[in-house]
């Protein structure tokens, strides 16, 4: 993978420098492998690890990184996939909550404070803040989202959104749906 994410103007900040090696780091563990249970386990667990363990992030932990994936069998449901952190909830319609209206409409969505998130479903109380990406093929169908939480509100930022979206992009090209 190059070291270049669009959107980011300036490489040498280092929260950008965070997620252009993060990247990498995935692009490493996707390379050969299309089964997407695989692919998004181990992309939910580096990521959690990392957003954890980055000075980049201090005072902004994160508590959950996973996915919600589009349920075969039930049109419009986003069923639970591979996590790091608490148990959560199993099923999320298209258009409910934030995963859903991430999901709904295509596009990422930044949560400052879930609670200011109208229809937010709470799956962890000590969630605060939330960034959702659509999991979109090349063909722009939405086939799930990735999700990630934070204990503290304002956690995430437009960094962390394009960084993550990399992320994703990366996830639904290496994976068969």
């Amino acid at each position: 993978m190059s070291s270049f994410i669009p959107g980011f103007n300036n490489t040498l900040d280092p929260k950008a420098q965070f997620y252009l090696e993060l990247a990498e780091q995935c692009a490493a563990l996707l390379q050969g492998q299309r089964n997407l249970i695989s692919n998004t386990a181990n992309v939910s667990s580096l990521v959690y690890h990392g957003l954890r363990e980055t000075p980049t992030r201090e005072g902004k932990p994160v508590n959950w990184v996973g996915f919600y994936l589009a349920d075969a069998k039930k049109p419009a449901v986003l069923a639970l996939g591979p996590f790091q952190g608490k148990p959560a909830c199993t099923e999320i319609a298209f258009g409910r909550g934030v995963c859903g209206t991430a999901a709904s409409t295509s596009k990422s969505i930044v949560v400052k404070d879930v609670h200011d998130f109208p229809g937010h479903i709470s799956c962890d109380p000590a969630s605060k803040s939330e960034v959702v990406v659509p999991l979109k093929a090349p063909n722009g169908k939405v086939h799930g989202v990735f999700d990630i939480d934070a204990s503290v509100t304002d956690a995430f930022d437009d960094f962390d959104r394009i960084g993550l979206e990399a992320i994703a992009n990366l996830v639904a090209e290496a994976s068969d749906f």
